[in-house]
């Protein structure tokens, strides 16, 4: 890594992920987090200063982390979704889906702190708008996403010399849209979307604010379509 600013980025390798990579990459040096070794591979490959760092986030130690002594910018990206109402969805569900969305932000966030602090960082949690408001069949995952929230919400009042940004994404044209749009038996119309270097330009956008602000939340919607 060269002397330029340090960000890591989890679920790096496709969607938001990716996205905000690309989007951090002119003037960032950058850590593509995720579990699949060629696909991150593949988004470094073109991207100046990149390199993948591949890692089971719900497994994360300080060995993983060894070596990051500053850390300009965490985003965490990465998550799971399985719909199902409450009488059909089991504990292993609710248990996954904590484990990713929030006990693996949780503490890999609490690893990097001392990288963060020492750069006076930015940690950026990519939401949904789940996090927000929830609807029948959506009980794990936006349980998850309150959590989420509550969690960014906290990390801000106890450490202040960080900033800290939510951003909730509507509907997003991704890979796990479409598994979404599966579990709902619904038709994909990307038209009706987002797209992610939408949601990269507003985490951007609390990225590069000026000294004197900080963005603790943003919300970002589709301009027709389901909004969910």
């Amino acid at each position: 890594m060269s002397e330029r600013p340090v960000a890591l980025v989890t679920g790096a390798s496709r969607g938001v992920g990716a996205a905000i990579a690309r989007a951090l990459a002119p003037a960032h040096d950058l850590l593509l987090g995720g579990r699949d070794t060629e696909a991150l591979a593949a988004v470094a490959s073109g991207l100046p200063g990149a390199r993948p760092w591949p890692v089971e986030l719900t497994a994360v130690t300080e060995a993983d982390v060894a070596g990051i002594d500053r850390l300009d910018v965490l985003v965490h990206s990465a998550g799971v979704v399985t719909l199902g109402r409450v009488e059909e969805t089991p504990a292993e569900v609710w248990r996954r889906t904590m484990e990713v969305n929030v006990i693996a932000v949780a503490e890999l966030t609490r690893l990097l702190l001392p990288a963060l602090r020492a750069a006076g960082g930015h940690v950026v949690l990519v939401n949904s708008g789940s996090g927000q408001r929830t609807s029948p069949g959506w009980g794990s995952y936006s349980a998850s996403k309150y959590a989420l929230r509550a969690f960014a919400d906290v990390l801000r009042q106890e450490e202040p010399g960080l900033r800290v940004t939510t951003v909730y994404p509507g509907r997003v044209d991704t890979d796990m849209q479409r598994g979404v749009r599966d579990q709902e038996g619904g038709p994909y119309q990307p038209e009706k979307y987002l797209e992610a270097d939408s949601v990269a330009r507003a985490a951007m956008a609390a990225l590069t604010a000026s000294p004197d602000a900080h963005v603790t939340e943003i919300t970002v919607r589709p301009s027709a379509g389901p909004s969910s």
